[in-house]
């Protein structure tokens, strides 16, 4: 095939875009189911066209695909694609979009290929200071394709990573960035939408790595995890350089689900408290069982001051970050808008009932996510990539609709 030239956004290209709301349009050429599954998405509405490359292109042949690309264009689309912005074309990995945006430039468009697809828009990250102090600063790292969000405390030329993602290097940028040591790995519990790093981490950096022994377990095999882990206790106190670092146990989304007080200001509340939700109880497949927990873990975490600043490992919505692209907020403006903590008030039974009424779709493949995190199972590069395709489901309430300027 011939007819692809080199004209590319990359992913740190297009978040910065994303983050500024600079004009843009988006072509995605992949399947529709795997468009609604997940797209590119920002803080601000992106006008997006979703038309299958096998629908857009008619090859006749061993021909200039780009030619056939313009042949599509102008019999089905040149009506609905801007002229007054960037067109940016996106398939799976990046290899038909590029025959999609030369087709485009040929026409006069504006056009670039996403490079690496979706694919590599789903392994992107970006960290964003919470806070950087003379005591200890707090990086917030954003994988916004997926909605993951884990964080780096360091200190006196320490660090620690907690629910680190399975791509590590992210963090060794970001520590000699601050020039720390990375020598702690934590997570709040053990994940299902996505595969931790945290036993790679500290296998590999030769550092502990820590977990509550009921996360220890796989919940629905019961087989216990194969990887090297520190048992966190209830209450347990780490020190990270200067900043002083608190356990606090509270089960629900999982039985061994933790959250760390970081100074006595900084909830990493994992994934029982989200900006605009609350946590599924049903992972474990014990969704009856585990409401009331997740009741009163939450009606726990609700006593907190209110000025205590919520830190969670997911986010469902782009838009949900600060003016800073930071994901937080105080736990008094949480108690007067998440739906979930605003159910506290009706009771165990109201609420339990809320939660249970509202869970999503359990997706198949987190049984296997969580075999993989426990140590039950190694997947390869390209079944982690599977395995991790979408954006996460951990916490209550339906997939919300496309915002508007979606097409």
């Amino acid at each position: 095939m011939s007819g692809k030239t080199t004209a590319v956004t990359r992913p740190q290209q297009l978040w910065e875009r994303l983050l500024r709301n600079a004009p843009m349009f988006i072509l995605d050429v992949r399947n529709r189911d795997e468009f609604e599954r997940w797209r590119v998405e920002g803080p601000h509405s992106v006008a997006a066209l979703n038309i299958p490359y096998f629908e857009l292109l008619d090859l006749e042949g061993e021909e200039d695909v780009a030619e056939a690309v313009m042949r599509g264009v102008k019999a089905q689309l040149m009506a609905k694609l801007p002229a007054d912005r960037p067109i940016l074309a996106v398939c799976a990995e990046g290899n038909t979009s590029a025959y999609v945006a030369e087709g485009l430039r040929r026409l006069g468009f504006d056009a670039t290929n996403l490079a690496g697809g979706m694919a590599a828009w789903g392994n992107f990250y970006a960290w964003l200071p919470v806070e950087e102090g003379e005591r200890f600063s707090l990086y917030q790292v954003v994988r916004p394709a997926r909605g993951c969000l884990s964080h780096v405390l360091a200190s006196e030329h320490r660090a620690a990573v907690f629910d680190p993602a399975r791509h590590l290097g992210i963090y060794h940028e970001l520590a000699t960035a601050l020039d720390a040591r990375i020598e702690r790995a934590l997570d709040t519990h053990l994940h299902a939408d996505h595969l931790s790093g945290g036993p790679a981490l500290g296998r590999d950096d030769h550092i502990p790595y820590h977990l509550h022994p009921y996360d220890a377990i796989h919940p629905l095999d019961l087989l216990p995890a194969r990887v090297a882990y520190r048992p966190l206790e209830a209450g347990q106190t780490l020190r990270i350089g200067r900043a002083e670092v608190r356990a606090l146990h509270f089960p629900g989304h999982t039985l061994g689900m933790v959250a760390f007080l970081i100074e006595g200001r900084y909830l990493l509340s994992g994934d029982s408290l989200f900006l605009e939700s609350v946590a599924r109880p049903d992972l474990g497949g014990k969704a009856e069982a585990w409401a009331p927990l997740l009741y009163d873990s939450l009606k726990r975490m609700a006593e907190l001051p209110d000025e205590t600043v919520v830190l969670p490992a997911h986010f469902s919505d782009n838009a949900a970050g600060d003016g800073n692209g930071v994901f937080r907020a105080t736990l008094g403006e949480l108690k007067q808008r998440n739906p979930g903590l605003l159910k506290l008030a009706e009771g165990e039974t109201a609420f339990c009932d809320y939660i249970l009424a509202n869970l999503p779709v359990f997706p198949a493949a987190y049984v296997e996510i969580k075999r993989a995190n426990a140590g039950l199972a190694s997947p390869d590069e390209r079944q982690a990539q599977a395995l991790e395709l979408g954006k996460n489901i951990c916490a209550v309430g339906k997939t919300p609709p496309p915002r508007p300027g979606m097409a």
